[in-house]
C-alpha cells in the first residue's frame, strides 16, 4: 500500500479533509473526498546517500555535476534497473525481457564510438595523475578542455594518449599558475620528459595557447611545506624573490630552482638547519642549480 504523509493544507473542494501525499505515485489528494489536487509533484527526499549531516546538507537534488573530465561530460542516462513502470507496478514478463535487452544495448552503445573510448582512456589517466600530483578540480577541468581541443584538431592521431594527456595537464598547471614542473609530471605519469615536452610544444603551437610566466614566489610555499620550514624563514625567502624580480635578476631562470635557492639563503640567514640536499629533493632540482642561483642572488642583492 502506498505510504501517505500528512499536510496542514485543507482540500480546495470540500474544505474539510487534509491534503495527503502518496510517496510512490507523487499524487496529492484529499483524505475526506478523495479529490486529486496534483497528479505528480517533485519528491522531497534526497537522491544521494550521505553518511554525515554536513555531507547531506551540501548535496542537492540535481544529480552529479557536469564535468569536462568525463567522457560523456556527466550527461549520460541509464535505464532504471528496477523493473517497474511509472505507477510503480511490476512489468509483465514480455516487457521485462524487452527492457532487459534495451538496457544491455544502451550500456554497450555508450562507449561505442572511438572518440568515447579515447576520452575514457585519457580521463582515467588524468584521474590517476590528479591523485599523484594533488591537483585541484579547476586544473583538471582546464586539462580536460585542452585535451578535447587537441582531439578536435586531430593532434592525438599517431601520438601516445598518455603523453598528450600529461602535456595537457602540464599546460593547465602553467595556465592556472599551479606550481608543478615538468619533472613532477614526468615522475607521476612515468613518461619520458622529452616526450611530454614535445607534446607540450605541439599544443602551444597548434592551439595557440598563451602561457603566463611561472611566478617563483608561488613555488616557495610548496617547497617549504614539504620539509617543514618555519613561517619566518618562508617570508624572508619571499622578500628575497621580490627584490630579485624588481632588480630583474630572476629573468630567464627556472622558477623552482630560484625559489629553492631563496629558501636556502633564507635558512642560512635565519639559522635554520636545512641542507642543500633537503631543499633540492623537495624542489625536484639539483644541488648544483641551488648553488648557482644562491650565488647569483647573494651577489646581485648584496645579502
Amino acid at each position: 500500500m502506498a505510504q501517505s504523509t500528512g499536510s496542514t493544507d485543507r482540500c480546495q473542494r470540500c474544505n474539510k479533509g487534509a491534503m495527503l501525499t502518496d510517496s510512490n505515485t507523487g499524487e496529492m489528494f484529499c483524505s475526506k473526498c478523495g479529490f486529486v489536487a496534483t497528479d505528480r509533484i517533485e519528491q522531497e527526499g534526497p537522491e544521494w546517500r550521505s553518511f554525515s549531516k554536513e555531507e547531506g546538507d551540501g548535496r542537492t537534488r540535481t544529480g552529479t555535476p557536469t564535468s569536462l573530465a568525463m567522457h560523456d561530460m556527466g550527461l549520460a542516462t541509464i535505464i532504471n534497473p528496477v523493473n517497474k513502470d511509472a505507477t510503480g507496478k511490476p512489468l509483465s514478463a514480455s516487457m521485462k525481457s524487452t527492457i532487459e535487452r534495451l538496457r544491455t544495448w544502451d550500456n554497450r552503445s555508450q562507449v561505442h564510438e572511438p572518440v568515447d573510448r579515447n576520452f575514457r582512456q585519457a580521463f582515467s589517466e588524468l584521474n590517476r595523475l590528479k591523485d599523484k600530483l594533488a591537483i585541484s578540480d579547476a586544473v583538471i577541468e582546464k586539462a580536460a578542455y585542452i585535451y578535447r581541443k587537441a582531439l578536435d584538431k586531430g593532434l592525438v592521431r599517431g601520438r601516445s594518449i598518455s603523453a598528450l594527456m600529461a602535456s595537457a595537464l602540464y599546460a593547465a598547471c602553467r595556465d592556472t599558475e599551479t606550481p608543478r614542473n615538468l619533472k613532477d609530471v614526468e615522475q607521476a605519469a612515468n613518461i619520458k620528459r622529452k616526450d611530454i615536452a614535445r607534446c607540450y610544444r605541439l599544443l602551444i603551437k597548434e592551439l595557440d595557447l598563451k602561457m603566463p610566466v611561472t611566478d617563483s614566489i608561488q613555488c616557495v610555499a610548496r617547497i617549504a611545506s614539504r620539509i617543514g620550514i618555519a613561517e619566518k624563514t618562508k617570508r624572508y625567502a619571499v622578500n628575497v624573490l621580490k627584490q630579485a624580480q624588481e632588480n630583474e635578476v630572476s629573468a630567464g631562470k627556472d622558477p623552482m630552482g630560484l625559489a629553492a635557492a631563496a629558501l636556502y639563503l633564507s635558512c642560512v640567514k635565519n639559522g635554520e638547519d636545512k641542507t642543500q640536499r633537503d631543499i633540492a629533493e623537495a624542489a625536484n632540482v639539483t644541488e648544483v642549480t641551488i648553488r648557482n642561483r644562491y650565488k647569483g642572488l647573494k651577489d646581485s642583492l648584496n645579502l
